[in-house]
């Protein structure tokens, strides 16, 4: 009995002391808090604050109406979110050194402003992803798209997965819906919901201008998402991306060859190459099976690494 009562006196004692500890911590922070705040030493090395919006901004040289209290709050949330949606935005500027070089020529060549670019990375971020209702590749493209545009799409080869030609692809939707619109910021909307159903709001609600729509929130957003990509992008440090040179991916150093026959095995393909099928896929993502038929002989360009250790 009197040593249950010594066991109990110092469970006490000790949970009095841990208590008394914690008392005076909190009461020390506070008085420090208190200090510092009135005499504003208080640094907050992660303060949140709304990222820097130029005062005109444009879409393929087509004037966004920032004054409009409704769309400044559109353009507003998009920088919001792209510029404190750190992993995504950081993976876009890192892959954007390696896939806008080979973007760019191609819609010069056919005439798209350069700006579509950033269309492509708000479309997938710049890599082969496959949305939930079948949308494929760089552009998104589903297969009946695809194949309208020119992509060969079946179960051995998937050219939305092939970013030259799935950008080419691109190019001809966009020349197409330009021509229909007159206007790249209209067309830029029908990418993302199709021209059906942008000409559709269009007639209903009498407007002509994409900012006078009411849309469906996907392509509302759509159209200030790529001009937040844009802007990001030009000045990463303002928007706290600091980025060294040595950190952005690479170009690949690559090599084509063609490939007008049947493949049995790209295992043994790719080893008869000195890499591995794994290499192989990687830098030839559209080749969907480890065969090829080919009963047409078609020619294809398949792409190898110059460096055999990738």
């Amino acid at each position: 009995m009197n040593l249950l009562k010594l066991k109990t006196s110092s469970l006490i004692f000790a949970a009095g002391t841990a208590f008394a500890f914690v008392l005076f911590s909190f009461l020390n922070f506070s008085n420090q808090y208190s200090e510092e705040k009135t005499t504003g030493n208080i640094q907050n090395v992660n303060k949140i604050s709304t990222p820097p919006i130029p005062d005109e901004l444009d879409f393929c040289s087509e004037k966004v109406p920032v004054l409009k209290p409704e769309v400044k709050e559109r353009i507003e949330r998009e920088f919001i979110v792209n510029t404190y949606w750190h992993s995504s935005t950081l993976l876009f500027l890192k892959r954007a050194n390696r896939w806008f070089p080979l973007i760019e020529p191609i819609l010069a060549k056919n005439g798209i402003p350069d700006d579509f670019k950033y269309l492509c990375a708000v479309e997938s971020n710049l890599a082969n992803v496959v949305s939930p209702k079948g949308a494929a590749g760089f552009w998104q493209f589903l297969k009946e798209t695809g194949i309208q545009y020119g992509l060969e799409i079946n179960s051995e080869v998937d050219e939305r997965y092939h970013v030259q030609k799935s950008t080419e692809a691109a190019c001809k939707y966009l020349k197409e819906a330009y021509a229909k619109y007159l206007s790249w910021t209209l067309t830029a909307a029908s990418y993302n919901m199709g021209t059906s159903g942008l000409s559709n709001q269009l007639e209903r609600q009498k407007e002509s201008d994409y900012y006078d729509l009411l849309l469906n929130e996907e392509t509302s957003r759509y159209i200030s998402r790529i001009i937040s990509y844009k802007i990001i992008a030009q000045n990463p440090a303002l928007y706290g991306f600091d980025l060294e040179e040595t950190e952005l991916y690479d170009a690949f150093d690559t090599y084509e060859i063609a490939l007008a026959d049947s493949v049995n095995d790209f295992a043994n393909f790719a080893k008869s190459h000195q890499i591995t099928y794994k290499t192989l896929k990687y830098f030839n993502p559209w080749l969907r099976d480890n065969k090829l038929s080919n009963k047409k002989k078609k020619s294809y360009t398949i792409t190898l690494p110059k460096n055999k250790f990738f």
